[in-house]
């Protein structure tokens, strides 16, 4: 089967549909959608992107007056404004992926992508591809992992920044975002996690940290990657491979998922 290049997935919501969230001003909001494509085409210049909106706001014209020369696909669409309030961005989250699926042609005749909240961008994403199993990979959180008397445990799942094949991502995670608030402080990240050990998912985890900058939508600060930051989570990281009860998540080695399809990063 032909190889194909890998799209980009940045999932936008311009008007905060969740309340919660500390960053709330709609144009502010759009220049670090913006900003971050800026930043990825610097990492890729010949990345392909898929950018879609839950607040029905097309980024077309802006894009196209920016970034003239990229292949940037715009999809504006509505998310449920009452159910994004009531459970949260990763709610809104859920059904932006799932509408990608159904309306990209990036996206389709690829086969899988990469995914990542607007606003953000991961400066070692060639890094991050280079273990690629053909279905999924993110990074789990684990904590406890610098305690001596604590057991280490798997968290939650970062669902800022994935990569997965369309087919696999409808199989296991098209619906996570559903199961949602089925108790009190159940987020996406939380249904994510329950999806990986429900289904006892293997090699799923980056070998490698994640670079993740930009802005949280949530607290509206840039993240702070500080060289200490860095080497503390490689550390994190390499205690946690270390660990023999979790070996069987990293990517390391032959990956034991089915491989739907071979891409090129």
């Amino acid at each position: 089967m032909p190889t194909k290049k890998m799209p980009l997935l940045l999932t936008s919501s311009v008007i905060a549909y969740d309340h919660g969230v500390a960053l709330k001003d709609t144009d502010e909001r759009i220049r670090l959608a913006i900003n971050s494509i800026d930043q990825w085409l610097r990492i890729d210049p010949t990345l392909s992107i898929v950018l879609c909106d839950g607040s029905s706001f097309d980024f077309s014209e802006l894009v196209a007056n920016r970034f003239p020369t990229a292949r940037i696909e715009c999809l504006p669409f509505e998310n449920d404004q009452q159910k994004v309030s009531l459970f949260g961005r990763g709610y809104g989250e859920g059904e932006i992926v799932r509408h990608a699926l159904n309306h990209s042609k990036f996206i389709d005749d690829a086969g899988a992508f990469a995914k990542c909240t607007s606003k953000l961008w991961v400066e070692n994403f060639s890094q991050c591809l280079q273990s690629w199993n053909g279905s999924f990979l993110c990074k789990g959180v684990f904590k406890n992992v610098f305690s001596p008397f604590r057991e280490t445990e798997i968290s939650y799942i970062d669902t800022r920044f994935y990569v997965t094949s369309t087919s696999f991502y409808r199989e296991h995670f098209a619906d996570a975002h559903l199961a949602i608030g089925e108790t009190q402080g159940f987020g996406l990240e939380d249904s994510f996690l329950k999806v990986v050990l429900q289904n006892n998912l293997k090699k799923i985890l980056f070998d490698v940290a994640p670079v993740i900058c930009g802005v949280g939508g949530g607290i509206g600060k840039y993240y702070k990657n500080t060289l200490t930051r860095r080497l503390k989570e490689d550390l994190r990281l390499y205690l946690v491979q270390s660990n023999r009860r979790f070996q069987n998540l990293f990517s390391c080695g032959e990956s034991s998922i089915e491989r739907p399809m071979a891409l090129d990063p």
